[in-house]
């Protein structure tokens, strides 16, 4: 029976038997030492025998094997075991040697990672690389966990749309069995929908834009996560869900995975239950008397706002999340909610310097509804794909509000990456269309 590489401790004196890939070899004072590689993990095996030392020759990292050893305690070997008495089975023999070397930390400085993602397929079995997507996977875990505990209800909506809900010309345009369609930028008129079905609903899923933006915060594919919940009683209650959202996934993730995000080296969080809130005009006041820089024209924060006023909530408010409060109009989508003449209510969420989500009330009532679109340059009654959108307000939606969430950004910024493509297993941008 298959034993896994950190389950050996509990079969200490015994003989076991695991399956994996050739990790790593050397020679060491006439002794032969392999690292085998499982999804737990690796273990390290010490060959004597030269009839089994002879299998390896020739043999590449990546070789799949089975190996029958006797489990032998050794405090430097990875997890305090190894592997002695070994016998050797090659499964699936690997000749050619790789085009990186997985057995070694890969480089991610910015003039690296075109060849990091060239061989992204050999890259990901590198233990430090396999670990960001082990924690992005917690922490999708954990927020679906949230979530559920808060009574949201998970859905799925059509990535294949008559019109981008946003507006605007930055769409991947496509040909729809003769009809004109795009790849959706975000399930936004759909979620709001659902609200009056399950007034809580959620979706993780791809987000398509195409923004000619060459970044280290762009992608053309994004993973998102959207939200949206009725019958709330001002705009406060939404941006209290999402900040308890993100205070419990950073938490529990440093709980869970503190060792890997340790491995990484990931900056430990400065997180405080109740997040500080700043007026984006207050942010654009205080960058400027701290800067000299007056940029009090921007109808949004600049990203070196953003990290500043970041900064500024660690070392003052004892928090690197930050809610920029008071959006302009300018900002404003036709959904969203306007609290006067010059503001929304609306809420950009800052962490680490980076903009993870914009977080709305939207506007509910019908007919307020119908002016901000046609405001927008949107005909309502000549545009089919807002008939069932308005067809739902028509019939009664409850006041409600939301937010797009960035689970790449949150995976960046989590684990102290450099480029939001890191943080992506396959990452799609202006040049990259492979692997």
């Amino acid at each position: 029976m298959r034993v896994l590489s950190n389950e050996l401790k509990q079969h200490l004196n015994q003989t076991v038997h695991l399956e994996g890939w050739l990790h790593k070899k050397r020679l060491l004072g006439g002794l032969t030492f392999i690292n085998l590689r499982d999804r737990k993990g690796i273990v390290q095996a010490v060959i004597k025998d030269k009839e089994e030392v002879d299998k390896l020759k020739g043999m590449q990292i990546g070789t799949v094997m089975t190996i029958d050893g006797f489990v032998a305690e050794e405090p430097r070997a990875p997890g305090g075991v190894e592997l002695h008495e070994v016998k050797l089975e090659i499964s699936v023999p690997v000749t050619q040697e790789p085009p990186i070397e997985i057995d070694k930390p890969l480089s991610h400085k910015p003039e690296n990672l075109d060849t990091l993602f060239e061989h992204r397929a050999i890259g990901l079995r590198n233990l430090n690389e396999a670990k960001i997507f082990y924690i992005r996977s917690g922490l999708l875990r954990l927020i679906r966990q949230f979530l559920y505990e808060h009574d949201f209800v998970e859905i799925q909506t059509p990535k294949l749309v008559a019109n981008a809900a946003e507006g605007g010309a930055e769409v991947f345009k496509l040909d729809y069995f003769g009809k004109p369609a795009s790849l959706a930028q975000s399930p936004q008129l759909y979620k709001q929908v659902m609200v009056g079905v399950f007034e809580r609903v959620f979706e993780i899923g791809p987000a398509f834009r195409a923004e000619p933006s060459a970044t280290t915060r762009h992608l053309s594919e994004v993973t998102m996560l959207d939200i949206e919940m009725g019958f709330i009683r001002d705009h406060g209650e939404v941006l209290n869900m999402v900040q308890d959202l993100l205070f419990f996934v950073v938490t529990k993730a440093w709980e869970q995975f503190g060792h890997e995000l340790g491995d990484l080296k990931a900056p430990e969080p400065v997180l405080k239950p109740e997040f500080p809130r700043y007026s984006m005009k207050q942010i654009h006041q205080m960058y400027q008397e701290a800067n000299k820089l007056d940029m009090s024209a921007e109808i949004d924060l600049t990203p070196d706002e953003e990290r500043w006023i970041c900064e500024y909530a660690k070392d003052h408010d004892g928090c690197e999340a930050v809610f920029a409060t008071d959006l302009p109009n300018a900002k404003m989508k036709f959904y969203h909610m306007a609290k006067n003449d010059d503001a929304a209510l609306s809420a950009d969420l800052l962490f680490r310097g980076l903009e993870l989500a914009t977080v709305p009330q939207r506007e509910h009532r019908y007919e307020n509804l119908i002016s901000q679109i046609k405001a927008a340059g949107i005909d309502p009654d000549k545009d089919e794909s807002f008939r069932f959108y308005l067809q739902a307000f028509k019939h009664g939606l409850p006041p409600h509000g939301g937010c797009g969430f960035g689970i790449d950004r949150l995976v960046e910024k989590m684990i102290g990456l450099g480029n939001i493509k890191e943080a992506v297993l396959f990452p799609r941008d202006i040049n990259r269309l492979w692997p």
